[in-house]
């Protein structure tokens, strides 16, 4: 059961620990999240009272009624600076307002002394709400000329990819397969890497091969340094994250990025 924000308000953390504790779960699965990146940068108060205090709330209610707590974070909590994959135990730098509070939430739940599965993902898409992929394809249906910035690199991920991977967990967790040693952090993502370029350019095109009616074709679209986007908050160059360790873990094979898109623009069309 999903419960509202009027019974569990994120931003409320007294409100969210009744609302916990009236619906008494076994599992706990938190997808919420304050999520507007640029936004946060003048919005520092609410940023850390959803990301960064109530999963430490979700944890010590978890804690005290011997809930499960499944929780999502982000590639944000780096820097970006590595020049290979992010593994868990990398050392965390944020580099804007967004990042510092998930990895405030990190720290809070971990320190609640709740069992948990905290996935770190990046670069999230669907075909539903409001995210990279449906952008391109609105901005390539009215624009003649399209600018993305070239020199971020990451894995778009499926929401669907992020559901059945915390599902597949969670079964063998609950089911005893999974001990709770192997409790903590996990990084999941799409296999493969490109720029948010690369991965305008191959929307477009794969939109375009689908039918889609579209202005833009992918040669219109021009590469750009995020120095040069405008962005209130500075995102890490280095998204692509190591998943090493939940695939051994849970003897998964992740797909690679471009199938993602394709499953997404499939719905859509």
């Amino acid at each position: 059961l999903i419960p509202d924000r009027a019974e569990c308000d994120l931003s409320e953390p007294a409100m969210l620990h009744r609302g916990l504790l009236r619906r008494a779960p076994d599992v706990i699965v938190n997808a919420a999240a304050y999520t507007a990146v640029d936004a946060a940068e003048t919005d520092r108060d609410t940023a850390f009272r959803i990301n960064g205090e109530a999963p430490g709330v979700i944890g010590d209610m978890a804690r005290e009624t011997g809930a499960f707590v499944v929780h999502y974070s982000t590639d944000y909590v780096f820097s970006g600076d590595l020049d290979r994959p992010y593994r868990e135990d990398d050392p965390t730098g944020p580099l804007n307002t967004y990042g510092e509070s998930k990895r405030a939430g990190e720290i809070r739940l971990a320190e609640s002394g709740a069992e948990y599965y905290l996935f770190r993902t990046a670069w999230v898409i669907s075909s539903r709400g409001h995210n990279f992929l449906r952008t391109i394809l609105r901005l390539a249906a009215e624009c003649g000329r399209l600018q993305v910035v070239s020199d971020q690199v990451g894995a778009p991920t499926p929401a669907a990819l992020i559901a059945d991977v915390t599902a597949h967990a969670l079964h063998q967790r609950l089911g005893g397969r999974a001990s709770a040693e192997k409790d903590g952090i996990y990084h999941l993502s799409a296999s493969g890497a490109a720029s948010w370029y690369e991965v305008a350019r191959y929307i477009v095109e794969s939109a375009s091969t689908l039918g889609f009616d579209l202005r833009l074709s992918a040669e219109q679209i021009e590469p750009i340094r995020a120095a040069d986007y405008g962005q209130a908050a500075p995102r890490p160059g280095n998204s692509r994250l190591d998943t090493s360790r939940l695939t051994e873990q849970f003897g998964l094979t992740l797909p690679d990025w471009r199938d993602g898109i394709h499953w997404a623009l499939e719905q859509l069309r």
